[in-house]
């Protein structure tokens, strides 16, 4: 028997369209034939000297035969394991299926998406692919699709924060990547001339140059030099040349889904900085860059590991950037934060006088540093919770810190401030932070 009613409205339910699942770029078993290559080479590297010995042994006749079956089982590997791999879009998630032997199926749901970055390296941009790769809550290793074709990564990735922020499946491949508006570029000249203003650049050249010299005149065995020497250096080409060649073109601009940052020399970054989600925001100025009027700044961001928004630019162009990110809120003055008492250089002599604290109608704001200032900023609404330690030194001397919690993990705190005050910043702070998640704006894409 049947019921008419019931007939009814499942005849008048619409039918789900089929996911249509899609496969990477055909470049990408190039990228995954590398795997078994390298296989053979970190053997190589671990028993350098087994390996010399092997490879004496080996005749011409032997070792072609070698790459007669390494060249063609690698080849295999890279298709297979791009045969092996889909991915597609549903209503409510992204579903990335891996493996070859073992499978394992990724179900990204799309509103826990908080960034999606575009980025290209040397030989991606030759081929003109480019990789997709995805924060998302919960989880500390981003996911990503490597590689999809260039133009085929940035319309997924408009369609996929589309979705997320609410539109619907048949008409979000149409929205389109969202125009951006240019906030700020920082020229070549200025990195560069920041890049050798800046202590740590030096400090790492340096010790490159003076600690192995000194290790040779006390061991006299180049094993150690080298072992020394090398990480040295990799360190000074780091700070200078390696930060250089990333942060080269750094433009950021503004659009619906968020603040946009455009990157690299060799290697392209196409990132986000999602809205709503920045917890703390950092105004770095080193001692070399304060006759400029430069500062850097830094973002500590939920769920996501973007953590530069600019490089390096004049205070009051920074400041401009930063009122973007944190709507509303007006970076205190350099005069307005206020020292911890005196009697704090008992509990830490000379740097006391690096603290300072300035709290406003939007922001819990501490500084920090006497040579690096550096001037922290947590909009009340970001904050998870308000602490205060006082150890024995600092019991002895009436002062305390206050430490404020974000959502990312991280902790800004106000040195050495007054017992007393300290105990009436934790409850009004506590206080502030009620009332600013009451009125934040939603935590969404494109609103």
């Amino acid at each position: 028997m049947t019921t008419p009613g019931v007939d009814d409205a499942v005849r008048e339910k619409p039918e789900r369209e089929p996911v249509t699942e899609r496969r990477l770029h055909p470049i990408t078993p190039l990228r995954r034939a590398w795997a078994p290559v390298a296989v053979v080479i970190g053997w190589a590297v671990h028993d350098p000297d087994q390996t010399q010995r092997q490879l004496t042994r080996l005749t011409t006749t032997t070792l072609l035969i070698a790459l007669a079956v390494i060249v063609p089982a690698a080849a295999l590997y890279g298709f297979l394991t791009w045969w092996f791999t889909h991915f597609a879009v549903t209503d409510t998630e992204l579903r990335i299926r891996t493996g070859l032997l073992f499978r394992r199926t990724a179900h990204i749901r799309l509103e826990r998406i908080q960034a999606i970055d575009v980025t290209q390296p040397l030989l991606a941009r030759v081929a003109g692919v480019a990789k997709l790769r995805l924060d998302v809550v919960g989880t500390e290793k981003k996911d990503e699709l490597a590689f999809l074709g260039e133009r085929e990564a940035r319309a997924l990735r408009a369609e996929l924060l589309a979705r997320a922020a609410g539109f619907a499946p048949e008409t979000a491949h149409e929205v389109g990547e969202a125009p951006a508006r240019e906030l700020l570029h920082t020229p070549p000249r200025d990195l560069a001339l920041s890049l050798v203003l800046t202590g740590a650049t030096w400090g790492s050249l340096v010790a490159a140059l003076v600690v192995p010299p000194l290790l040779w005149m006390a061991t006299h065995s180049a094993w150690t030099v080298l072992a020394t020497a090398l990480p040295l250096l990799g360190a000074a080409g780091a700070s200078s040349v390696g930060r250089f060649v990333t942060e080269y073109d750094w433009t950021v601009g503004e659009s619906p889904d968020g603040l946009r940052i455009d990157h690299g020399l060799l290697d392209r970054s196409h990132e986000t900085v999602p809205p709503g989600r920045v917890q703390t925001v950092r105004i770095v100025e080193p001692l070399l860059w304060r006759r400029r009027g430069w500062v850097r700044v830094e973002l500590d961001v939920a769920g996501s590991s973007n953590s530069v928004l600019v490089p390096v630019a004049p205070r009051e162009v920074a400041e401009a950037v930063v009122a973007r990110v944190l709507p509303g809120v007006t970076v205190p003055p350099l005069s307005a934060p206020a020292r911890p008492p005196r009697r704090a250089g008992r509990c830490v002599p000379v740097w006391w006088r690096g603290y300072g604290l300035a709290v406003t109608d939007s922001v819990f704001a501490a500084r920090q540093g006497l040579l690096r200032r550096s001037l922290a900023l947590v909009p009340h609404a970001k904050v998870q919770s308000v602490r205060l330690t006082q150890g024995p030194r600092e019991r002895l001397w009436r002062v305390a810190d206050v430490h404020v919690d974000t959502g990312a993990n991280k902790t800004v705190t106000a040195r050495l401030r007054d017992a007393q005050e300290a105990a009436e910043l934790l409850k009004a702070q506590a206080e502030r932070s009620r009332t600013g998640r009451k009125g934040a704006r939603p935590d969404r894409w494109m609103v």
